[in-house]
């Protein structure tokens, strides 16, 4: 919770006045059962209509009053509570962005998105409800107890010996309730993730018919769900029958007490009434309090998940800037004996070094899981190395600040992902682009043609995920995008394996004839994607088996040869196209 305070600062003025509001209402919310006692044993027995007349006003204007100045701080707390959330889900969100691919990893994206829903709405009614009950129920216990001590200390004395109990029945639920909400907020992350896996898989489930493998599924989880939070909500609602068993009990002897005290004369029967009510007051103030814990033992657990996410480290901060090393004029990215451990035990890359000049290409290639993705994923910093150094113009790129870093790259990953926009907007991302970048852009990725046979062309809306498209009009559009912010480095992660042999080999061509001073780093299975790079790297259980030129690793690279000979001596067209490619 200390680390939610610092929110609510800029509203203590507001939350005061609300306060203070509140605390009148309350105050002459307690005055009227004693208007009530008081015309009923001194004002009736005058026989006076105008002193009933004008008790009776006044009891009607303080339940207006009442009735006021409960709404207007209510209201208050509402907007309190709702913009304190709004601006604590706004630092998530950019909290969620700024984390690095490894505490993402920690915290998995389904719990980001729990904690940037649930646990935020949990937050906000505990905010809000924290306003609105956490003057008036504990002023209306208070001073309902002051005033029937007042009134009549014998009775008094009965709802005194009761507070001691419920106070320790309230902090014995309370105990066991937070820890068992929070376990409810970690069931209802597992929930949000098979919904996420459901939902972005739905083809190929529907496509291997395991839509009741995954409805299964989901009942499972929502079913320990549902117990858990079942078994959270049971043990925090004791909390109101045993107040109304205490209480009524309490009431019991008062109405017993009471009565034997009006027939010996000792008291009168309006104090007994107003006592009745007094105690009605004190019931409601209680359960409202217990009701209050509940919604504190929901919030507080939410509040924490959130602080935790919160407090995490800026892992990946630009380090001190230091001279840069002394390399080759002609070096502009290179891996030092590079080595990465994803969970900090086996190496998934160990010793990679390569460097590149301006302007030279380089194609990786390898079997799947021998880490070609991670050199892209070690040279946008999305993790740091375990050893060794990266340097981008002779500068770690630990030094670089990752906005920076980031503008030097224009990337399509392995899965990588289209908005619900249109064309134009997908391929200008939020950059600025004039149309004709773009359509160069289009152009270069030899997507321009079929955008242009579309309804509206660059206006043409896509769904979701670019369902509306192919898999390769997916990732010319992928790759017109990345081409448009004429970044000095490119990346493609298997951005051209939906492409037919004739696209991938005409995008190639273009971009080396446009793209002559970019420096272009290429990941693919596929030989033909590569083998007019400047530089080939053949990597096999994250080690770097060969590197050189296509025709060297044809001669000294076993692995190469393997690939190259199953692709290239197929008979096939496409084969036909790489010899074609090969001799040119």
């Amino acid at each position: 919770m200390k680390r939610i305070l610092p929110y609510l600062r800029p509203y203590v003025p507001r939350m005061s006045l609300g306060f203070a509001i509140k605390f009148i209402g309350t105050l002459l919310d307690l005055m009227i059962p004693w208007m009530l006692s008081t015309i009923i044993d001194e004002v009736i027995p005058t026989r006076s209509m105008q002193r009933v007349l004008l008790w009776g006003g006044m009891m009607i204007l303080c339940s207006i009053a009442v009735f006021a100045f409960n709404v207007i701080p209510n209201r208050m707390a509402s907007k309190v509570a709702s913009d304190v959330t709004e601006e604590i889900r706004r630092d998530l969100y950019h909290k969620a962005t700024s984390l690095s691919c490894a505490q993402m990893d920690q915290i998995t994206i389904p719990s980001v998105i729990s904690r940037l829903t649930t646990d935020t709405y949990n937050l906000h009614r505990m905010i809000g409800m924290m306003q609105r009950l956490g003057v008036r129920a504990p002023i209306l216990l208070t001073g309902g107890l002051i005033v029937t001590m007042t009134m009549e200390p014998k009775l008094g004395a009965i709802l005194l010996a009761l507070m001691p109990v419920m106070i320790l029945t309230i902090w014995l639920i309370l105990k066991k309730g937070i820890p068992m909400y929070t376990e409810t907020q970690k069931k209802t992350d597992r929930m949000v993730q098979i919904v996420r896996e459901s939902v972005t898989g739905i083809r190929i489930i529907k496509a291997l018919s395991k839509t009741d493998y995954e409805s299964d599924r989901f009942e499972n989880t929502s079913r320990i769900l549902s117990e858990q939070e079942q078994a959270a909500s049971i043990t925090m609602a004791t909390t109101n029958p045993l107040m109304n068993l205490y209480l009524n009990s309490g009431l019991v002897l008062v109405i017993l007490l009471g009565a034997y005290m009006v027939y010996s004369g000792t008291t009168q029967i309006g104090r007994i009434i107003a006592f009745q009510s007094y105690f009605t007051i004190i019931l409601n103030a209680v359960i409202s309090i217990s009701r209050l814990f509940i919604i504190y033992s929901k919030g507080a657990a939410s509040a924490g998940r959130i602080a935790e996410m919160l407090d995490l480290p800026e892992k990946l901060q630009a380090l001190p800037h230091e001279s840069k090393k002394d390399v080759s004029a002609d070096e502009f990215l290179a891996f030092d004996d590079v080595s990465f451990s994803y969970l900090g035990q086996k190496n998934n890359l160990s010793h990679i070094r390569f460097s590149l000049k301006e302007g030279e290409s380089l194609g990786i290639i390898g079997a799947t899981g021998s880490g070609k993705s991670t050199i892209i994923h070690l040279l946008l910093r999305l993790y740091d190395v375990t050893s060794g150094q990266i340097r981008i113009g002779g500068t770690d790129i630990r030094q670089i600040p990752p906005d920076a870093l980031h503008r030097m790259f224009g990337i399509v990953f392995q899965s990588d992902t289209l908005f619900a926009d249109t064309v134009a907007e997908n391929i200008r991302f939020g950059r600025g682009l004039t149309p004709e970048q773009i359509q160069t852009a289009a152009q270069l990725a030899q997507a321009d043609e079929f955008i242009s046979n579309k309804e509206n062309q660059y206006q043409f809306g896509l769904s979701s995920h670019g369902g509306n498209l192919s898999g390769g009009q997916r990732q010319r559009l992928l790759i017109a995008r990345a081409l448009a912010g004429n970044a000095p480095i490119l990346v493609f992660d298997d951005a051209s394996s939906a492409l037919d042999y004739k696209t991938d080999a005409a995008l190639r061509q273009a971009i080396r004839t446009r793209k002559q001073k970019v420096t272009s780093i290429i990941i693919a299975q596929r030989i033909s994607s590569i083998m007019h790079s400047d530089h080939i790297l053949v990597l096999d259980d994250g080690q770097c088996i060969g590197y050189g030129t296509h025709e060297e690793l044809m001669k000294t690279c076993h692995v190469y040869q393997e690939i190259a000979q199953t692709q290239l001596n197929s008979g096939s067209n496409a084969a036909e196209t790489c010899r074609k490619e090969a001799l040119a």
